[in-house]
């Protein structure tokens, strides 16, 4: 099963997948717990050029570009193999993200991101999606507050942060049946509780 969560800056993503690989684990699931850009050795190299660093120092479609190239690499090194050997794979943001930031909200072509990503992953998407739905301004406000470089994104005006929101949820709305969407306002444990009642449909947990 191959499990992505999503969202705009700040919304606890990150802490909701390290919870569910715990919580699986701990059920006799086999996880692998990833995240994008990242999650092999070269695909973390371009993290650190895409997250750091003035907001338009890349422009849109080399940025796309440049997500579509850590995409492959994880794709082929790490989600592949892990899915093909039976494991559960949890990634902190996967294609969507690209057709939300760079496509909905920068103007790349859908065509290429689409294509592209076809190629890579012969058209498989994720299993289930997590979005994690926040106002930007309470979500940009938690993750300034910590100290990370990785800031290029929050630099950002807030105009494409509320795009950003809004993109997520029109693909939450055409990807029904793959997505759920939590309130990003409710506790950590709350969130988490509604993730493991939802996952109780695809794995006897309890």
């Amino acid at each position: 099963m191959f499990i992505t969560f999503e969202g705009g800056e700040g919304t606890g993503k990150s802490v909701q997948a390290s919870l569910l690989k715990d919580f699986l684990i701990s059920s006799g699931v086999d996880v692998v717990l990833t995240r994008e850009p990242g999650g092999t050795t070269f695909a973390e190299e371009i993290r650190k050029i895409l997250l750091t660093g003035e907001p338009e120092k890349i422009s849109p479609l080399t940025e796309a570009l440049m997500y579509l190239v850590a995409r492959t690499d994880h794709w082929e090194r790490k989600i592949k193999p892990a899915l093909n050997a039976g494991k559960v794979v949890i990634s902190d943001r996967f294609q969507d993200s690209s057709v939300v930031y760079q496509g909905l909200c920068k103007g790349v072509d859908m065509n290429v991101l689409n294509a592209v990503y076809s190629s890579i992953t012969n058209n498989q998407m994720p299993d289930r999606t997590y979005l994690i739905d926040l106002e930007p301004e309470i979500g940009l406000a938690r993750s300034l507050s910590r100290n990370n470089s990785e800031t290029r994104f929050e630099k950002m005006d807030i105009s494409f942060h509320r795009k950003v929101r809004e993109g997520f949820l029109e693909l939450s709305h055409k990807y029904a049946d793959r997505y759920l969407v939590l309130d990003g306002s409710l506790s950590i444990p709350e969130i988490q509780e509604l993730i493991r009642d939802d996952l109780s449909n695809f794995y006897q947990l309890r």
